[in-house]
């Protein structure tokens, strides 16, 4: 069927009074808004299904949730009895529909004689990283579009090991997907007869503390060696990270800290945020309003379902800087490596994960410590995937991190986890607030050991049928006419990974190095409708760097936006 033919047929099946009938209706002559909703389905990739919240096949509704929810059912029952007593957890955020989302998904796994397990109220993404590894669980799934706005919502999957579904699992899940009816083809169980039947338990509070257990056991300094009045600010974004981010913060000690009043509470409209990405800079009004008046020295955010996370730290003049995800990275890495090795517990065989489009800054600080760094695709579920082949290989993994502000300190949760950083963060500016120093001059003082970085991550957002279709164009363009020249500066090597690249498994990024110490890479959103462009070096100076960066930049943008 074509996309007309789809569209009439849900109005066709849907009921006068629904309200996604009534959606559909009032698009009647929107051509555009029709195509756009039903020319493809919802797509399952390796990061579950995300979609704006809305009628039709290419939207997050009840329909598109059912079907997924009985495809990854039937594709369990395929694993046999055991796999379907293990069972399934699932969590949620605060975003809309995320609940009845998550209702709806424990009612069909139940009905399909799955055991599930869910938790009484939104719960961080991290956490339910965690819970499928202490359980045993054969998979789980969790309600959220993590960063996204407030029109977005998503599905992700999760399997046994505690990882987002690797490919090939997807695969398998998508293949069962495709084979289930938009309407008729999945079947539920009612909610409170699967809880009194046992197919659905819900979790105690016992979890909760688990989790934060492991997180807190990360710790690396504590007691008087930390400086714990140190004045702190924290808002979660009105998303699920504000009770356990907070309780950590207590149980570590932490005497002095702020919470954002106004973005304490779940809100799915983020009233007072707008765009709930902490990666943003905008994100921080009015914790830096807060910061002001409290005269914290470390502003820390995360972001709808807790698993990002992000900081300003106050410089010299008392000015408020934001840091990217490479920049809180460095401070990370040199933390762990640094405490670790003053402690005399850096393992001799210690090794940590970045993503091929991640600064190698931290590639030289950690070899300067002995510690190896493996590479993996961008995305938690390639950067924990390389714990097994750490462990198989006699490594012992200290951290994972990737520059879109995820970061993943605990083997035992095997996803990003801004509640974990958070912890970490906190524990440094009080340890070197000890020692009479801020981040901000620990960041400094990175830069003068190991080069002056500089990083740029910008990204062009296109909407809709026509922005997918410009991306492949914009990909295609440069594949098959890569420059060779950028900005006077020599192209020395290629890296195409869309056919794999040494032990890196395929995927489509394009990745150039120049002959003046830079390099940068050109990456389609795996779950959002932008491109993403990355762009490094290292020069004399900090000054040096940042124009470098500009200078690649601008010439790399008007080749690509010259491209229709």
């Amino acid at each position: 069927m074509n996309y007309k033919e789809k569209y009439n047929e849900w109005l066709n099946y849907l009921k006068d009074d629904s309200a996604l009938k009534q959606q559909l209706l009032a698009i009647k002559d929107d051509e555009a808004e029709i195509e756009d909703r039903f020319y493809q389905h919802l797509t399952f990739g390796t990061a579950g299904l995300r979609g704006k919240i809305g009628a039709g096949t290419n939207r997050m509704n009840v329909y598109t949730v059912a079907r997924a929810t009985q495809g990854i059912a039937n594709y369990i029952i395929e694993h046999g009895k055991e796999a379907m007593d293990k069972g399934v957890a699932i969590a949620y955020d605060s975003r809309h529909y995320s609940k009845e989302f998550s209702i709806l998904t424990a009612r069909i796994l139940a009905a399909n004689g799955i055991k599930v397990y869910v938790f009484p109220d939104l719960r961080p993404t991290p956490e339910l990283a965690f819970v499928i590894r202490k359980l045993g669980c054969t998979s789980g799934i969790n309600i959220t579009a993590s960063h996204n706005p407030k029109d977005y919502n998503g599905y992700k999957a999760y399997w046994s090991d505690g990882c987002q579904v690797a490919s090939d699992v997807a695969k398998g899940m998508l293949d069962k997907i495709n084979e289930v009816d938009f309407f008729e083809g999945a079947k539920g169980m009612p909610y409170e007869e699967a809880i009194a039947s046992g197919m659905i338990t819900v979790l105690g509070e016992e979890m909760d503390r688990a989790y934060l257990d492991c997180i807190e056991g990360l710790a690396i300094h504590s007691g008087d060696e930390l400086d714990l009045d140190i004045p702190l600010v924290y808002t979660p974004l009105n998303g699920a990270g504000s009770i356990p981010f907070r309780t950590m913060l207590k149980d570590r000690g932490f005497k002095n800290w702020h919470i954002v009043k106004e973005q304490e509470m779940p809100d799915p409209d983020f009233t007072t945020v707008g765009y709930p990405n902490p990666e943003s800079p905008a994100a921080f009004k009015m914790a830096e309003e807060l910061g002001k008046q409290t005269g914290a020295e470390l502003l820390m955010a995360t972001d709808p379902d807790s698993d990002r996370f992000a900081i300003e730290i106050r410089d010299d003049e008392g000015n408020y800087i934001p840091l990217n995800g490479n920049q809180t990275g460095y401070l990370l890495v040199n933390y762990i490596l640094e405490g670790h090795h003053d402690a005399g517990t850096l393992p001799k065989n210690g090794a940590m994960v970045k993503s091929i489009v991640t600064s190698n800054m931290s590639t030289i600080m950690a070899e300067s410590y002995g510690v190896k760094m493996i590479e993996s695709l961008t995305g938690f579920k390639n950067i924990c995937g390389r714990i097994p082949y750490l462990e198989e290989n006699n490594l012992v993994y200290l951290f994972g991190y990737e520059e879109s502000v995820g970061y993943g300190a605990c083997k035992d949760i095997r996803d990003k986890d801004g509640i974990s950083a958070g912890m970490l963060v906190a524990e440094a500016a009080a340890y070197y607030r000890k020692q009479g120093k801020t981040l901000w001059q620990v960041l400094e003082s990175l830069f003068e050991k190991y080069g002056y970085f500089a990083e740029d991550e910008p990204n062009l957002i296109l909407e809709g049928v026509e922005g997918s279709n410009r991306f492949k164009r914009m990909m295609t363009a440069v594949r098959n006419n890569p420059p060779m020249e950028i900005a006077g500066y020599k192209v020395t090597q290629l890296i195409d990974y869309i056919n794999g690249y040494e032990d890196i498994e395929a995927s489509n990024v394009l990745k150039f190095v120049l002959d003046n110490n830079s390099w940068f890479a050109i990456r389609p959103s795996g779950t959002e409708p932008k491109i993403k462009f990355y762009f490094y070096t290292c020069q004399n100076s900090r000054e040096e760097a940042l124009a470098v960066n500009k200078k690649i930049k601008e010439a790399i943008l008007e080749i690509v936006n010259a491209i229709d």
